[in-house]
């Protein structure tokens, strides 16, 4: 027994002294410009256009595994619709760590300033100087041209497994668009419309207190 102990408490140091290792690896690991994201296969889905390979977290970002524990993130299409355009994005320091669901970059529209979680939790190894020129691309582009960030993930399964499967993408954007249409039906009924995505820039011409109950529901900020 005092064996099976000692072998537990020695693999377990071996674990902890390994995952130390990977996180001040990527911690010390210079920036680095990132190669251009491809555009990617669009596939549409009863309506819906979801790019192929993509991962999507319940506040709407998404990330795209692109191998050696690197995630590429960014702004899904229902988010840059309900913005409209972005004056201003404001992204977390170079290497620095964030939680899965932690803020991870702001952005300004219209002097309104929404936050956005991270889809996965690491080191921010990379961010995107063509949408620090020009943040329309966030919107214009979301998952192309718009991606804002590239977090290196240790534990990427684990991260994986919390979002999103291809398999309910297309219903959870459905039941998004539902909920913000009674929602703006309720609160805003000159806004609402009927179906399809919401009026561009929908959260601009809102007032403050419903700008912050909508980014609260929908970008669980």
């Amino acid at each position: 027994m005092a064996i099976l102990l000692t072998l537990l408490t020695f693999l377990l140091f071996i674990s902890l002294s390994y995952f130390r290792s990977q996180r001040a690896e990527a911690a010390t690991s210079p920036p680095r410009l990132w190669p251009v994201l491809r555009a990617p296969e669009m596939v549409r889905e009863q309506g819906f256009d979801l790019p192929k390979g993509y991962c999507f977290h319940p506040g709407h970002t998404w990330m795209l595994d692109e191998g050696r524990q690197n995630a590429r993130v960014g702004l899904d299409s229902f988010a840059a619709n309900l913005l409209g355009k972005v004056d201003r994005v404001e992204v977390a320091g170079l290497n620095r760590w964030v939680r899965q669901g932690q803020r991870l970059w702001t952005l300004t529209s219209d002097g309104f300033s929404v936050d956005m979680v991270s889809p996965v939790e690491g080191i921010v190894i990379a961010a995107n100087p063509a949408v620090q020129q020009d943040p329309s691309l966030i919107t214009k582009d979301p998952y192309g041209d718009g991606w804002i960030l590239v977090v290196k993930s240790p534990d990427l399964a684990t991260n994986l497994s919390n979002l999103l499967p291809a398999p309910f993408v297309r219903p959870w954007m459905q039941s998004t668009l539902d909920r913000l249409r009674a929602l703006t039906t309720q609160l805003a009924p000159a806004l609402a419309q009927d179906g399809g995505l919401p009026v561009t820039g929908l959260l601009r011409r809102l007032e403050p207190g419903l700008q912050r109950r909508l980014a609260k529901e929908f970008f669980l900020s």
